[in-house]
């Protein structure tokens, strides 16, 4: 019996690269039905938008708001904006914390 490591076994190898290859086909391929089908569902929103009253105009901005790329569309989110009062009074309380803190070293 030869001594040290023993080899892999280049076919186990070889069936693991080809079973890989297997799956992300069939990943492929279920990604293009997902597109067909949604396509498709697309199509027939788009059908039952027009029979709304008003046209698509209305379905439209209700749609826009469940869709999963709203929050990506660049649009940014209002803050409330603080008093100068309140910044300061916030400001003033830091101060102290950060005094009693050094304080306390």
């Amino acid at each position: 019996m030869p001594r040290g490591r023993p080899r892999k076994n280049q076919d186990v190898l070889m069936k693991s690269a080809e079973m890989i290859g297997w799956a992300i086909g069939g990943i492929e391929r279920e990604i293009l039905a997902t597109r067909e089908r949604l396509t498709a569902l697309t199509a027939q929103a788009n059908a039952l938008r027009s029979k709304l009253p008003g046209g698509t105009a209305i379905a439209r901005t209700a749609g826009e708001d469940e869709s999963p790329a709203a929050g990506a569309s660049g649009r940014k989110r209002k803050r409330r904006q603080m008093s100068p009062e309140a910044r300061k009074r916030i400001s003033e309380m830091m101060k102290k914390r950060w005094a009693e803190r050094r304080k306390g070293k």
